[in-house]
This record gives structure tokens, C-alpha cells and sequence, in this order.
């Protein structure tokens, strides 16, 4: 009985660990210029980190104890999905914004409340999600309809 509740101890450490990448640095992650606009006017030019992989995405702002004004993380999906983020290890409220394949604002959860593990789903289809600072987007006028430009969004 020893052996057997000595196996299955070792296992669940096993696991456990497994669940728990490292972190990655956000310097580390890739990063650049995205714009908010409405017509042809650029609205917003935002600096963003991009989570380019699934492990970035896992990690997205987690742990992250302040976010500059006019910065934010853009996930970018391979293919137009139902996209659900939560806010896991997150300490500060982000806007989360849903982003559809032709670069446009569908949604946006205002002040994500930090810690939450309730899944913010996109209603249909999105191809990208934007995190910025919670409340900007109703500062800054960001609406759904607006497009959204950055070079990993456009379609090949």
C-alpha cells in the first residue's frame, strides 16, 4: 500500500509541475505598434506585446502589476474561432476586446475584474484578442466597429 500511495504522491508532483510552465519575460515576447482606426483616421497607436504561441498565450498578463497607458498584448489565433479569455493569476483590470477576421472591434469586456476564473466569450467568430488597461477603452473612445491594424492580423 506504501508503494502504490508513494507512486501516485509522485505522480501528482509530477503533474503539478507539468501545469506550471515558467514564466517568460514579456521583454522577451515579441512587440510593436498597433492602431486603432475609424475610416482612414488613426484613432489610438498602441505598443503591444504579441503572444505569438500557445505557451504566451497561457501566460498573456499574468502576473503583471501595472500596464502603462496606451500598452496592451494582442493574441492572434491561426483561424476565425470562439475565443474565451479569463483572468487567471492577473492582477490589474484589463479591457479585453474581440477582434473578427477582417480586423474589426466586435466586443469588448470593460474592467475585467482581476483573479476571475468566468470565461469572457466572444459572441461569434474572432480571430484576435486585445488586453489594455482596464477602463481605456471607454476613455479612449474604443468601440466596437472600429478596425484594428497590427501586421500579424493581415490575412495571407
Amino acid at each position: 500500500m506504501a508503494g502504490w500511495l508513494f507512486v501516485l504522491l509522485l505522480a501528482a508532483g509530477t503533474l503539478a509541475r507539468a501545469q506550471i510552465a515558467p514564466l517568460e519575460d514579456l521583454a522577451n515576447f515579441p512587440s510593436g505598434t498597433l492602431e486603432i482606426t475609424e475610416g482612414k483616421a488613426v484613432k489610438h497607436t498602441f505598443k503591444v506585446w504579441l503572444a505569438d504561441s500557445p505557451s504566451r498565450q497561457a501566460q498573456g498578463l499574468m502576473f503583471v502589476r501595472s500596464l502603462p497607458v496606451l500598452h496592451g498584448m494582442l493574441f492572434v489565433y491561426p483561424e476565425p474561432q470562439s475565443l474565451g479569455i479569463w483572468m487567471k493569476n492577473t492582477y490589474i483590470p484589463l479591457d479585453v476586446i474581440f477582434i473578427d477576421e477582417r480586423g474589426r472591434i466586435r466586443q469588448i469586456f470593460a474592467n475585467a475584474k482581476p483573479h476571475t476564473l468566468d470565461t469572457m466569450r466572444s459572441k461569434e467568430p474572432g480571430l484576435a484578442v486585445l488586453e489594455i488597461g482596464g477602463g481605456e477603452a471607454a476613455r479612449l473612445g474604443i468601440r466596437p466597429g472600429q478596425s484594428v491594424r497590427h501586421p500579424s492580423l493581415v490575412r495571407r
